[in-house]
């Protein structure tokens, strides 16, 4: 594996690889890999050569109360990781290769990024697709991966590639679980013993939501209502939000009836988590995905 840190260094190994009619995979990260990152990995690989992974972590998705400063970071032991799964390139930009002095532009997708997650950290998405955006020019990928746990991250930077005629096919791969239901995230080694356990009542609100929806409930407000009573049984837990989306466009919706995501984030002590359940809906199929 080559480890890439210049800007121009990486648009030029992009280059050759292009010229060489190869595909190109990319998986953006900003590091503190676990599983699910590494089944982006194997699916990049299994559709691509060579294999990009960037790890940078992003000043500008970060709010000025957030978590900037503590989040956490091993680099060697990510490049290591890499190194055995056997990618091709690591890019590692340092903040001012991204972001050198004068760095005045900054990308937004309007309106759905401005829900949810967008609402509760105000900023952040416009500091994600900047950034998804500048790695797309430098890496040039064929195919960018991305996890479905930040699913509304996944659709902003979709409609951003449609909107901006990109040649980089979008692709979602699942949301990864622990053994106990708790989705796998770099956030999770902030949390207490105490902590981790209460956390995994955000999977078990999903969890018995999909049984409300097999016994043939259909009201999003019920339903909904199922998980918020859950989650309020664990004192540990403060729910930030719950909400029944379209899977395309993120707007609300009343009832079942098409593809759409049941989306939560919730405060577990001081850290901050976000799960969610797919489910997909339509005259021959009605499925849940956790």
């Amino acid at each position: 594996m080559e480890t890439i840190h210049t800007i121009e260094w990486m648009k030029q190994t992009a280059r050759e690889a292009r010229g060489r009619e190869r595909l190109i995979g990319f998986l953006p990260t900003m590091g503190a890999l676990h599983e699910g990152h590494l089944c982006l990995v194997r699916e990049a690989q299994r559709r691509c050569s060579p294999v990009v992974v960037s790890i940078f972590v992003n000043p500008k998705q970060f709010g000025p109360s957030e978590d900037l400063e503590n989040y956490p970071r091993n680099f060697e032991r990510d490049r290591s990781m890499l190194e055995e799964m056997r990618v091709d390139y690591l890019f590692a930009p340092s903040p001012a290769e991204m972001y050198p002095s004068g760095f005045q532009t900054m990308v937004s997708v309007e309106g759905l990024s401005e829900r949810l997650e967008g609402r509760s950290r105000p900023g952040h998405f416009r500091g994600v697709t900047t950034v998804v955006l500048k790695l797309f020019e430098i890496v040039q990928p064929h195919f960018a991966f991305f996890g479905r746990k930040d699913a509304q991250q996944a659709q902003i930077v979709r409609q951003m590639t449609r909107d901006l005629a990109l040649d980089t096919e979008i692709v979602v791969g699942p949301l990864v679980r622990e053994a106990d239901g708790l989705a796998i995230s770099s956030r999770n080694v902030y949390l207490k013993p105490d902590e981790r356990k209460a956390a995994t009542v955000l999977c078990r609100s999903l969890e018995e939501m999909a049984q409300e929806i097999k016994r043939g409930e259909r009201d999003a407000a019920r339903l909904l209502g199922k998980v918020r009573q859950v989650i309020g049984g664990e004192r540990a837990v403060r729910l930030d939000y719950a909400e029944m989306v379209d899977a395309e466009t993120f707007e609300p919706l009343g009832s079942l009836g098409k593809s759409c995501y049941v989306l939560i984030a919730a405060f577990v002590g001081g850290t901050r988590l976000i799960d969610n359940a797919l489910i997909e809906s339509r005259p021959d199929l009605l499925r849940v995905s956790l």
